[in-house]
């Protein structure tokens, strides 16, 4: 699961900046993504999330609902950015910004995407292992939740970030098969008109 919206009102890039906390709206945010799982019936048995406060306050309506602390694991954290606390739009017309452009394949600006799919591929397989016919929530960012959807499906990692499918509060949902991930599910269980979503790297 992504987290809610992020209190963010000089819309800036929040990356892994302390402070970035959950909105008004975020927390009821969260809470229609904890709901949803609800209904879905299933048998949750862990609760995983970045730590980031807005995953942890994010992760709090799942430990109302089913009663599990969550288990703070940094492989699931948002990935390191040069661009942190920066103003996008005002960023990129800066000349001297253009070096960290040069490869956006890997990208250059930030964590290579492999390394993130790694990362998150080990934490969920440890998630996985961890429960016995049962469910765990990972709460996660846009972009770790993101290249992990790439990758299980064979696309490639370099994209437009601008055509993400992960919006806030939504519910990716992955299943081991043989050994390999694979995607099963998407949601977007929260109510988001009206909402900020710029911070995300």
């Amino acid at each position: 699961m992504r987290h809610g919206e992020v209190h963010n009102p000089r819309r800036v890039l929040y990356g892994r900046l302390p402070g970035f906390g959950l909105s008004v709206d975020g927390r009821r945010m969260a809470r229609q993504a904890a709901e949803h799982i609800q209904r879905l019936d299933r048998p949750v048995n862990a609760l995983v999330c970045s730590p980031l406060q807005r995953t942890r306050e994010s992760a709090e309506p799942f430990t109302e609902i089913f009663g599990l602390e969550p288990v703070i694991d940094d492989r699931v954290i948002e990935p390191t950015n040069v661009f942190e606390g920066r103003r996008m739009a005002r960023a990129l017309f800066n000349p001297w910004n253009w070096r960290h452009l040069r490869k956006p394949a890997l990208p250059s600006w930030g964590e290579p995407y492999l390394d993130v799919v790694g990362r998150m591929n080990a934490a969920m397989t440890q998630a996985w292992d961890a429960v016995d016919g049962g469910d765990a929530v990972i709460v996660s960012h846009q972009l770790p939740i993101w290249i992990t959807h790439l990758a299980v499906a064979g696309l490639p990692l370099r994209h437009d970030p601008r055509e993400r499918r992960c919006a806030l509060s939504s519910v990716t949902s992955f299943e081991m098969v043989d050994g390999k991930w694979t995607e099963v599910a998407y949601a977007e269980p929260a109510t988001t008109s009206g909402a900020v979503d710029v911070g995300a790297v």
